[in-house]
């Protein structure tokens, strides 16, 4: 038998969702025969997947050590470096420039070097994560970005800052915008674009139609033009929908694909520019709640911005 004490990281949770992460070699059909025969209880008493924990509970589990392993706790975090391009840091979040080139989880290759990885070996550092005191709660991301964008990725220290996060991002109460460099100079300078994007996943790319496909979905993409020199544009992007690739494919699709881009623009379009990934940059991000944001209230009205986009200055540079 091994017992758990609830801190506030573990607290608002179900508690079979608190089982799940705390023995994740646990199969399902077992954890819920195991409410059913009493071999999990809150507070000495019989008790039922769906209640909610509170700081200070008691969780004991009559479960056998082999679904446990020999450790639950993962270090792996500190082979990884810890240094970060941090723009906002409080006690409940962190806001970081993540660079281009670099995952923010593992992909397929479980490449170790992730912006997850640096943040959890940052704040063990700095002593505000350890794997040893915490049950099972991880800091998270809350937003994702692709491993060849840069820009703003915002991470959460706690549970209850997560669980808030990931709601107004659901909600869309948080305004994030992006710096893009494309081909050409669009027109009109300025317009919102609705189209229809299909995922093709086998491939990792989609195709943007006119009208809707079986299967597709609905995209909305503001523009605005911030400078051109007739060649090349700087565009500011506010997305109304958040698609796979959507900003470089649908800016492609009007004929103006992003600078570096490969996938939907052409290698004779980028010759000579020196462009390794594409130009496409989340560069600022405002919090707008439109409902009670907790204890990240004091972040409403707030706006962040990246200073030094690689590519802001491309135009005058040409």
């Amino acid at each position: 038998m091994k017992s758990f004490t609830i801190n506030q990281n573990d607290a608002g949770q179900r508690i079979s969702k608190f089982v799940e992460k705390t023995v994740p070699a646990l199969p399902n059909n077992l954890l819920y025969k195991y409410f059913r025969l009493k071999r999990i209880k809150l507070n000495k008493k019989r008790c039922q997947p769906q209640d909610k924990l509170q700081a200070g509970d008691l969780v004991e589990l009559y479960i056998n050590d082999e679904f446990f392993g020999e450790g639950r706790q993962d270090l792996a975090f500190l082979k990884v470096p810890s240094s970060l391009n941090i723009i906002y840091e409080d006690e409940n979040i962190m806001l970081v420039d993540k660079k281009p080139g670099l995952v923010v989880h593992e992909d397929d290759n479980n490449t170790p070097d992730t912006l997850i990885n640096r943040i959890l070996h940052y704040l063990y550092e700095k002593g505000e994560y350890d794997p040893e005191q915490e049950n099972s709660f991880v800091p998270a991301l809350c937003n994702r970005i692709d491993r060849n964008t840069g820009g703003i990725v915002i991470a959460a220290k706690n549970a209850q800052s997560l669980r808030i996060l990931n709601q107004k991002v659901k909600d869309r109460e948080l305004v994030k915008l992006y710096l893009c460099l494309v081909h050409g100079v669009p027109e009109p300078k300025s317009a919102t674009l609705k189209d229809f994007l299909l995922k093709d996943s086998s491939r990792n790319q989609v195709r943007i139609y006119r009208n809707q496909v079986p299967g597709s979905k609905t995209i909305i993409t503001r523009y605005k033009t911030l400078e051109t020199n007739g060649k090349l544009s700087l565009l500011e992007v506010d997305l109304k929908t958040g698609r796979t690739h959507q900003i470089r494919a649908h800016m492609a699709f009007y004929g103006h694909p992003l600078v570096g881009d490969t996938k939907y623009g052409t290698n004779a379009q980028n010759k000579g520019l020196g462009y390794s990934y594409q130009a496409l940059y989340a560069y600022k991000l405002r919090f707008a709640f439109q409902t009670d944001g907790g204890i990240l209230s004091y972040l409403d009205g707030r706006e962040f911005c990246v200073e030094n986009v690689p590519f802001a200055k491309e135009i005058a540079k040409r």
